[in-house]
């Protein structure tokens, strides 16, 4: 028989393989759009449940047929609109120059940055800037899951520039909601803290082959660490950190808004959440992370244009 190979499945696209520095994403791409108004929001993963649709995908080999997909459910409470942040262009980038605070802050963002005693008032012309963003916070006080530190974190707006600053200066202040960014069939880039899991061994972090019996010094290992001459090669799998890791998927169906969270309340609650007061989404697929991490959603990168635009039926949701 042939000899079974099983090479390592670690990549080094992600490296180094070091905890994220927060619990929630940062966002270091927008894509464009030209529809005035966010082009992300964000919401508590709840969990996972299973759902029966009729697949309605025109090349399925089940096309019309009754089955069940893998669903999570996020809730999505609204955001609100702490300051709108403007940008000018340098020779490297994006850079912030300038920013407008909303006149009243809740209390509860004290507890994540130091409250100003006033805001200052600044009128801002377009030529001035050439790309703004608003700085938004979360509500968890809003939901189950017992905290009440919002996140923090920028949003961009599509459309023109003048178009822009006219939206902002209209929410500042205010709240945002799933609706109003949303729609039922969009594609969406997901961005999320993974589940951490500690210091782990190459065959748990890398999926390196379990040697043989008959090996020397140990089974769980590498089989060669390099030459002892000149630099020890760092691409070879060691024991480290594993999980923690901030990771982006592209193109989650949204399969669902709902704001009626009776449907989908259990008696008992969602294990380790509770239960869902918000309006929620549910994504066909998982998600990252363990349950009440935040989620990041933005509009589709790169969207897939074999997935139908028109959402199939729920049936059951199990």
């Amino acid at each position: 028989m042939p000899t079974k190979r099983s090479p390592r499945r670690g990549t080094m696209q992600f490296w180094p393989r070091k905890r994220s520095k927060r619990q929630y994403p940062r966002i270091r791409h927008w894509p464009y759009s030209d529809d005035i108004k966010p082009l992300g929001f964000s919401g508590y993963k709840v969990g996972m449940a299973h759902a029966q649709f009729t697949d309605n995908r025109p090349n399925s080999l089940t096309k019309g047929e009754d089955i069940i997909w893998p669903i999570t459910i996020i809730e999505c409470p609204p955001l609100k609109v702490a300051s709108l942040v403007f940008y000018k262009k340098f020779t490297h980038g994006l850079r912030a120059v300038s920013q407008i605070l909303a006149n009243k802050l809740d209390k509860d963002l004290n507890r994540k940055i130091p409250l100003p005693k006033h805001a200052k008032k600044k009128d801002i012309k377009p030529e001035e800037f050439d790309d703004l963003r608003l700085l938004v916070f979360t509500q968890p006080k809003l939901t189950s899951i017992g905290k009440k530190k919002p996140e923090l974190f920028e949003l961009a707006i599509g459309g023109k520039k003048d178009d822009k600053l006219r939206f902002a200066q209209e929410r500042l202040g205010k709240e945002i909601y799933l609706k109003d960014v949303l729609d039922e069939g969009n594609l969406l880039d997901s961005r999320a803290i993974t589940r951490g899991r500690g210091t782990q061994g190459p065959v748990k972090r890398f999926g390196v082959a379990i040697r043989s019996h008959k090996s020397e010094k140990t089974k769980r290992g590498p089989g060669s660490l390099g030459g002892w001459g000149n630099n020890r090669s760092w691409t070879v799998a060691h024991a480290g950190q594993t999980g923690y890791h901030q990771r982006t998927e592209y193109n989650k169906w949204l399969l669902k808004i709902d704001d009626d969270p009776a449907k989908i309340n259990k008696k008992s609650g969602f294990k380790k959440y509770g239960n869902v007061k918000n309006p929620y989404i549910i994504m066909k697929g998982s998600i990252a992370g363990p349950n009440r991490r935040l989620i990041v959603f933005t509009k589709a990168v790169r969207p897939n244009h074999k997935i139908p635009k028109e959402v199939p039926a729920i049936n059951k949701i199990y």
